[in-house]
């Protein structure tokens, strides 16, 4: 097992290629940008694609099945984003 790190888009909706069963850890900035960690089993093989939405907070989620997975904050911490994986 390997933790890896991904680049979170602080946009309205991203997908990732993640290896598969990669499980998420943490969402923080690094260096001003943020960025996701997974727990990554080398041992399985194969990618699937993960969809992911960010919202500021006091803004609308987009409907549907989603599973909040943490907070992350930007220029000097004015701006607030919420990320969430959308499971639609």
């Amino acid at each position: 097992m390997r933790v890896y790190k991904y680049g979170v888009m602080a946009e309205r909706t991203f997908a990732l290629e993640l290896p598969s069963g990669a499980a998420f850890l943490s969402v923080q900035t690094q260096r001003g940008a943020p960025q996701a960690w997974f727990l990554v089993d080398e041992k399985k093989t194969g990618t699937t694609t993960r969809k992911f939405f960010t919202v500021g907070t006091g803004h609308d989620l987009p409907p549907g099945p989603s599973i909040f997975l943490g907070t992350f904050q930007l220029a000097a911490d004015d701006l607030v984003f919420h990320l969430f994986e959308d499971c639609r």
